[in-house]
């Protein structure tokens, strides 16, 4: 059904408004002065309609020519709320260098060009260039998707120009058009109402008011400062009509609206410096303020580690080269400055960076499939330490759609919608009716509706102005089916309406029963609509039918109807007793009634008399269910040790019943958990700082939640020194968002500013998606300690390596290079590269969310991997050293010594041969020992031959081991593979490597590669049975 056809369809059941009846051949005549800039403009509510004609230099009923909407636009500009940053590819350029690995990468570079080393000065700028490559890609193209979902203006609108109703875009509206306005619309810009007829909207996105808000353009205001939810005469850019239909003047457009007002307030940057302070002290803060920013200590807390750690690295780096210079006594010529740089190098991963940075990507793509949009790179590792989840309920927890859960009739009959997944979708889940006394189910034994159950029906199809499309529903007579189970599978349902009136129509058609099906079975015509107002809380309807009864069906609030029934004392008081027992389940209770006049009665017009005098029928319970996989991922998450909070706008009945049936409260909960577990945010926002922090605990569910106290409740978690999430989805969400640790915004109902102001933005807006970007996060933050403890431990061999190297000299008392410098390259550049690339993709382990979150504060470099780096490091270069030292100095080394040797670090002459061959030799170690350590580091204690267990057992479960993971495995077959043509290769071994074929020493590889693999098979049975030993102690002392 398109948006044409369900216009038509809803203007056919209303009454026309009195204004567009009226003759429009009235001229509209042009003011030549220019629209005042009055402060009356600026308080629209307040003005009447005759002065807010002056002021805009328009007509309420006519609208604007087509040349005056030409100059104005011209003059005003294009109606666009610009997004809160915008799209800056230079901004995100900068993001990617911002970082002190890159610059510290940037200086080495810098000093091998100047020293003229090209090759590792190129080999260098292409990591920085690929780094830079990919995290632009990545963060680019997240951008753009976000402008891809972005709802917030509507694409198109009606207005009346020059007399006539003309459809045009809404970016092309001025202030002064007359916009029409009908149900599922979009509010183009900000309107003062003229007319209307039923109309109310959704305004959650502005004021985070859950129902749709009832609008009186007639209304007369009169307080300046009115909150905008009051302002009853106005509707606003970005809000939704969900009833009704109506006509409003354009007041504001683009950035002036509302919404542009608070984009605006984003795009001002924050000055952090006080404009009375002095101006030395000011531009030393701007300064200190970019230079952290640089340096990427400002950020998340794996950047602001890695960033401490590469500055550490490269002081390391300039200490090693200082040592290098000191034991040549400072007489630093060429050969001894590009020794110094290949040390400082070796303790410099330089493809961290870029390792970190593909692994990121492959993880945005993953997050992508499961409906989460990641704009920064660096939120996705930030998002698996979280502590604390604050979730919205309505459209997160709950499907944002509501469903009629019970009914109640006057004669005790009960029914309840059970197993309904698809709340528009009237053949998902079933209606049980059951008898009140008896409490039995009576599906089975009764073969037809009670004459109480087809008129509380037919009074929930009639007195109803929702449209539900999208499945055939067969249309039933008089007689309808008492029970209602899913037997065909509708791929789409579409509903056009108030969310009440949707589930209610939506519950009729579960019996085959339609509005149009039931006024042509009783031709029946509608006379009269007294649409719902909120002051009077109910509607009305008037349908006579060919037989000349005239049938009133009213629904609405209890409170409203109870005064107009025609029933006695305990009939009321019943009615009140179960409408709170309804209440007390979290349910909308509404209460339905009806009225018959007689055919030869006159009938009255007057809404009162209409009213007066009516037969209850009964009560009908709505909410919004909770979506089906919402339990299982606030379980997953109570598991993984991350509270979860519910931070809602609605009745605190209803988000407590949704709490319970989620599992964020159960008896699971400990006293000190359950005492502060519920709270008005009223009762919160009375507490003082102080008080709040003296609670036990943080509440778990606040009802009737403002913006402002989901800022509260960050930072009263920031100064538990928990690592929070945050959720939302209006324009006023957006503070709570920026300052929450991971703000997550809604990508289907959500605000544009609100995902301009996140870091993640979910495709589908559910809850479970937020739990499959932490699990995501969890899986990239234990991938980063593996290819953190790969590099690193290749790092400190080299070092190892490279510092008792100083100890080999020629005959010219120079210092021999036990690896040359492109060796060095091509360890940390191609072999470990790949390696590290293939920990990345490593998929997560089976215990990754039975396990708490990790400490934000330690980080990726945690007490065990700081040991093992350095204990896996010592390994890796006393072996490497050994084979170095056996080469050069053994039984098989030739006539020619490493000491009688000259000039071997500049190029190949015969007498260099026992060092080429050491080279050769000592290149292979270390590559092989990095191809293991690929393998060993997939688990920090688990032995190699036995490290899934769960998953694989046998005597060769290693090699299903290491094929899981196949781009490792291939990684480490091409590794071992292209380390032969490295050294066999002529004139690439001698005089780009510089080291030469071996042959006899592979003996000495493959010894050092057993002895490795036996030391770090130790070191691992040695934390196990330091670990067994711990548990048990642990244990016991509880005990």
């Amino acid at each position: 059904m398109g948006a044409e056809d369900l216009l038509i369809v809803e203007e056919s059941t209303e009454p026309p408004l009195s204004d567009q009846t009226r003759s429009s051949a009235a001229t509209f005549s042009t003011i030549k002065h220019e629209i005042s800039e009055s402060d009356d403009l600026r308080v629209p509510h307040i003005l009447p309609i005759s002065r807010l004609e002056y002021l805009l230099v328009t007509n309420a009923k006519h609208g604007l020519s087509h040349s005056e909407a030409a100059r104005r636009l011209a003059k005003d500009g294009l109606n666009n709320v610009k997004a809160a940053k915008g799209l800056s590819a230079w901004k995100i350029l900068l993001r990617q260098v911002s970082n002190s690995l890159t610059v510290v990468l940037i200086l080495v570079m810098a000093l091998s060009f100047a020293i003229h080393d090209y090759a590792e000065g190129g080999v260098i700028t292409a990591v920085i260039v690929l780094n830079i490559a990919v995290g632009l890609i990545q963060d680019y193209r997240a951008e753009k998707t976000i402008q891809g979902l972005q709802a917030l203006s509507a694409p198109c609108c009606k207005v009346i120009r020059s007399q006539v109703a003309t459809t045009i875009r809404a970016e092309h509206l001025v202030k002064g058009d007359l916009v029409m306005l009908n149900v599922g619309d979009i509010v183009p810009a900000d309107l003062r109402l003229v007319s209307g007829l039923n109309l109310s909207a959704d305004e959650a996105l502005l004021t985070g008011e859950s129902v749709p808000i009832s609008k009186l353009p007639d209304a007369e205001l009169n307080d300046t400062d009115m909150p905008l939810g009051d302002r009853v005469n106005m509707v606003y850019s970005a809000t939704t009509i969900t009833r009704g239909r109506g006509m409003g003047v354009v007041t504001a457009t683009g950035m002036n609206t509302e919404v542009g007002r608070i984009a605006e307030l984003l795009r001002a940057k924050s000055n952090s410096t006080s404009k009375n302070g002095h101006w030395a002290t000011s531009y030393f803060q701007r300064i200190k303020m970019g230079a952290r920013s640089i340096l990427g200590l400002d950020g998340t807390p794996l950047q602001v580690k890695l960033s401490k750690f590469a500055l550490l690295l490269f002081a390391l780096a300039i200490l090693l080269a200082i040592i290098v210079f000191s034991a040549n006594r400072f007489n630093v010529d060429g050969d001894v400055l590009i020794y110094g740089i290949c040390v400082g190098v070796a303790v410099i991963p330089e493809s961290l960076i870029a390792v970190l940075t593909i692994s990121m990507a492959v993880g945005t793509k993953a997050m992508a499939k499961g409906n989460v949009i990641v704009r920064k790179l660096s939120v996705l590792e930030a998002v698996g330490g979280v502590t604390n989840i604050c979730s919205d309920k309505t459209g997160t927890l709950t499907q944002g759609k509501m469903i009629t859960r019970k009914i109640w009739l006057c004669n005790g009959s009960t029914a309840s919608v059970e197993a309904c997944t698809h709340p528009f979708d009237p053949t998902s889940g079933n209606v049980v009716w059951r008898d009140d006394e008896s409490a039995s189910d009576l599906s089975l034994s009764m073969s037809r509706l009670p004459s109480e159950a087809e008129k509380f029906i037919e009074c929930l199809s009639l007195c109803n102005n929702a449209i539900v499309s999208g499945g055939k529903v067969p249309l039933g007579d008089k007689t309808l089916e008492t029970s209602t189970t899913s037997t065909t599978t509708v791929t789409q349902w579409a509903a056009v309406g108030e969310p009440t009136e949707i589930a209610l129509q939506v519950f009729t058609m579960r019996f085959g029963v339609s509005k149009p099906a039931v006024t042509q079975a009783n031709n029946s015509v509608l006379l009269t609509e007294h649409p719902f107002d909120s002051s009077c809380k109910r509607m009305t309807v008037v349908y006579a039918r060919d037989s000349g009864d005239i049938q009133i069906y009213t629904k609405g609030a209890l409170e409203a109807i109870l005064p107009l029934l025609d029933a006695p004392a305990d009939v009321k008081a019943e009615f009140v007793a179960k409408a709170e027992s309804l209440a007390a389940e979290g349910l909308r209770v509404l209460c339905i009634a009806h009225k018959t006049i007689p055919a030869g009665e006159s009938l009255q017009t007057d809404r009162a008399v209409v009213e007066s005098g009516l037969m209850p029928l009964g009560l009908a319970g709505l909410y919004d269910p909770p979506r089906p996989e919402t339990a299982g991922a606030v379980q997953k998450c109570k598991i993984a040790g991350i509270s979860v909070h519910m931070l809602t706008g609605d009745h605190i009945k209803t988000a407590t019943v949704i709490a319970h049936e989620v599992g964020i409260l159960g008896p699971s909960l400990t006293a000190a958990e359950a005492a502060n577990a519920i709270m008005p945010a009223s009762d919160f926002d009375a507490l003082s700082d102080e008080q709040i922090d003296s609670l036990d605990t943080l509440p778990l569910v606040l009802a009737r939640c403002s913006p402002s106290m989901k800022v509260r409740m960050v930072e009263a978690m920031h100064r538990r020194g928990a690592y929070c999430v945050m959720t939302g989805d209006g324009v006023n969400d957006s503070p709570a968002l920026k300052n929450a640790d991971v703000g997550i915004a809604m990508g289907l109902d959500g605000s544009d500013v609100a995902k301009e102001a996140a870091d993640m933005v979910l495709t589908d807006d559910n809850f479970a998606s937020i739990v499959t970007a932490v699990e995501e996060g969890r899986r990239l933050f234990d991938n980063i300690q593996k290819f953190i403890l790969h590099l690193l431990i290749s790092n400190i061999a080299q070092v190892i390596l490279l510092l008792i190297g100083l100890a080999y000299k020629d005959e010219d008392n120079q210092s021999i290079f036990p690896l040359s410098p492109i060796e060095i390259l091509w360890a940390n550049l191609i072999t470990s590269s790949f390696l590290a690339l293939g920990l990345g993709l490593e998929e997560a382990q089976p215990d990754i969310m039975l396990r708490p979150p990790h400490d934000l504060r330690i980080g990726v470099f945690t007490e065990e991997i700081i040991i093992d780096k350095f204990i896996y490091g010592l390994f890796m270069g006393s072996l490497c050293i050994f084979a170095f030292a056996f080469v050069s100095y053994g039984p098989k080394r030739g006539p020619a010594s490493l000491s009688s040797s000259t000039n071997c670090n500049q190029g190949y002459a015969e007498i260099c041969d026992p060092v080429y061959r050491a080279r050769a030799t000592t290149f292979a170690t270390l590559s092989f020992l990095l191809l293991i350590t690929a393998w060993e580091v997939k688990h920090f204690n688990r032995s190699l031959f036995h490290m899934y267990p769960e998953r694989f057992t046998g005597r060769f479960s290693v090699v299903r081991t290491v094929q899981r993971n196949r781009f490792l495995f291939w990684a480490v077959v091409a590794g071992f593979l292209i380390t032969f043509p490295v050294i066999y290769i002529p004139v690439v071994n001698r005089v780009v490597f510089k080291h030469t074929a071996i042959d006899w020493e592979w003996g000495v590889v493959a010894a050092a590669t057993v002895t490795y693999i036996a030391l770090v098979e130790a070191w691992k049975a040695g934390k196990r049975r330091r670990q067994f030993y711990n548990d048990r102690r642990s244990s016991s002392s509880s005990n």
